[in-house]
């Protein structure tokens, strides 16, 4: 049965045509995402959802973001903005696609080609479809550091893929030529073109379906909706002026010279200003973002404190929100800048958030986590093909932080990965030469407390034919700290085996280009999550557990919780009490400016 197109006046829509059309447009995002994961050539994207897909009003506001990675949710919508800005609206046309991959303007790195399509309905343009994709291979150098964004591949500015239905065979050909895998990078350049015209064919028939008036009014109610739902419980976070400040460990080549990450939390009323002025300048190794990463940073902090459970994803949600950020830090670099690595430093901006709002919102905090991908990047020759290959394996999961009321999860990606899932071993033994010897839960490495922290992970993959590894691993000295009397975790880690013998002195986890021969073997360390609470005030059955599964070793169990078990593996009262009256022999860890005001 054909549904009537309405005739909507000015006047609010009604309830019911309102969640129709926000259900409709969340359906185009999930077809998009399907869409792009079934036909993408690489595991980056397919299996570690390392893309974002989006819908957009005509003026390029955020209508629904179909996740894969969090932190793209204000890069896609300001780099539709831009490509607004460069056209203007008189040259975009019907069947034009657009595309960039400037790392200044999505705030991330070259990889992330982004591919954006007008809707047009009725001859008006209605709105815009997007998507942000990780390609493997852009070209530059392979595992070595960086000190400029020219040497980690190809540059794309904004230009047309597409003009009016017909492609831009030179560009193809220009990817072609500086690329390494050629074949690879232009079929996940189909797969997001797939995405794209998939939502803008799925838009177009709910405008045809319910007018321009009824979805554009929706979309407006919805984010009106959505931005009162914000305001509402930021009122409920008491007014004041909240800091933080956390480090990095450094920026790949000036080894052991911390970053400081300083943050300012003003809450006002319905409103939240986060002040980023005092984070550390652009640094010359390749842990650098651009100024969207950066408003990203308080975006994804203040919508998991005002509105996690309200979807689609809408700028709606980020009105009551002000971001203060000068230009020219590690989260708003400039270019010549480097910014492969750009998605690091990002996730300890948000954790610092959550820490400054900890003495306001205990219930709502949650303790440090592993704020880190940790992955190693391997290339070589396949002993079946001769071909050269290129694979990322990972991101490894670890531990989250623990809360006021729960434990942390454990061996779960890090906050910059969102929907992002392990890689099955599988499918990593099947299509190149490594072998997983082992991936377990790494024992310990939870920060201990009332609620303890997750717990990280524990990879070694060996090389069944030789390669080159490179990591960038942060977090390892820094560690993920805890709150309340909270222990701090394990940080991040990296070994290496060569001939049998594993080496450990790779203390600040970031190697660059070492060959593993035959039978040698890397082994990737996540870190775990913050605890919550004194750990004294852990139930002492919980701490018994915890051993039991091998969470936790007896001797953690005696030195910081300071619980004595039994040989069946069950509390002796009488020994923990004994311990308890003991003078304590550890500690709880084991181990220019751009304003943005949400409009």
């Amino acid at each position: 049965m054909n549904t009537p197109t309405l005739n909507a006046s000015a006047a609010a829509i009604d309830p019911v045509t309102v969640e129709i059309i926000r259900n409709g447009l969340y359906a185009v995002t999930e077809e998009m995402k399907t869409n792009l994961t079934r036909t993408a050539y690489n595991l980056i994207i397919y299996e570690a959802l390392d893309f974002t897909v989006g819908l957009f009003t005509k003026e390029g506001d955020t209508v629904s973001i179909g996740l894969g990675l969090p932190m793209f949710i204000r890069g896609m919508s300001e780099t539709v903005k831009a490509k607004i800005r460069h056209f203007g609206y008189e040259n975009i046309l019907p069947g034009d696609i657009l595309v960039t991959n400037d790392a200044y303007t999505t705030g991330s790195h070259l990889n992330h080609f982004t591919f954006t399509m007008p809707v047009f309905h009725e001859g008006k343009l209605e709105g815009f479809t997007c998507c942000m994709a990780h390609w493997l291979d852009v070209g530059g150098t392979l595992g070595n550091v960086t000190t400029d964004i020219f040497s980690e591949g190809i540059q794309i500015p904004i230009i047309k893929y597409q003009r009016e239905g017909v492609v831009n065979q030179d560009l193809i050909d220009i990817i072609a030529m500086n690329v390494r895998l050629a074949e690879r990078a232009l079929g996940d350049l189909r797969a997001q073109i797939t995405a794209i015209t998939t939502g803008e064919r799925r838009y177009v028939e709910l405008l045809q379906r319910y007018g321009a008036d009824a979805v554009n009014g929706s979309i407006r109610q919805i984010m009106d909706s959505s931005e009162a739902v914000a305001r509402k419980n930021t009122l409920s976070i008491p007014d004041g002026v909240y800091e933080a400040e956390s480090f990095m460990d450094d920026d790949g080549l000036e080894i052991g010279k911390r970053i400081p990450i300083r943050v300012k939390v003003t809450v006002t009323g319905d409103e939240m200003t986060v002040d980023l002025s005092d984070v550390s300048k652009q640094v010359r190794g390749f842990y650098n973002s651009g100024f969207t990463t950066g408003i990203a940073c308080a975006q994804v902090a203040y919508k998991c404190l005002t509105t996690p459970t309200d979807y689609p994803v809408n700028d709606g949600s980020f009105r009551p929100l002000k971001v203060i950020m000068p230009m020219g830090t590690v989260i708003s670099a400039e270019r010549p800048y480097p910014m492969r690595v750009w998605m690091t430093f990002p996730m300890t901006v948000i954790d610092t958030i959550f820490k400054a709002l900890a003495p306001a919102i205990p219930d709502r905090s949650i303790a440090g986590h592993h704020a880190d991908l940790v992955f190693p990047n391997i290339h070589g020759i396949s002993p079946e093909d001769g071909r050269l290959f290129i694979v990322g394996i990972g991101p490894l999961g670890g531990g989250w932080g623990a809360k006021s009321t729960e434990d942390g999860v454990s061996v779960t990606v890090c906050i910059n990965d969102g929907d992002t899932h392990n890689s099955p071993t599988e499918q990593l033994e099947a299509k190149y030469p490594v072998l997983v010897e082992k991936y377990e839960i790494r024992q310990d490495s939870a920060g201990a407390g009332k609620y303890r922290g997750g717990l990280g992970a524990e990879m070694v993959v060996q090389a069944l034919s030789p390669f080159t590894v490179t990591t960038r691993i942060d977090r390892v000295h820094c560690k993920p700290w805890g709150l309340e009397g909270g222990g701090d975790a394990m940080g991040n880690g990296i070994a290496v085996r060569h001939k049998g013998e594993w080496k450990t002195d790779h203390l600040n986890a970031k190697i660059f280009n070492v060959r593993l021969e035959r039978g040698d073997a890397y082994k990737m360390l996540s870190g775990g999550g913050g605890g919550f609470g004194s750990p004294l005030e852990r139930e002492l059955d919980l701490v018994a557990e915890d051993v039991r599964e091998g969470y936790v070793s007896a001797e953690v169990a005696r030195e910081v919780y300071r619980v004595a078990l039994d040989a069946r593996g069950q509390v002796d009262h009488a020994g923990t009490q004994t311990l308890r009256k003991a003078p304590a022999k550890g500690s709880a860890s084991t181990s220019s400016t751009v304003a943005w005001d949400g409009q």
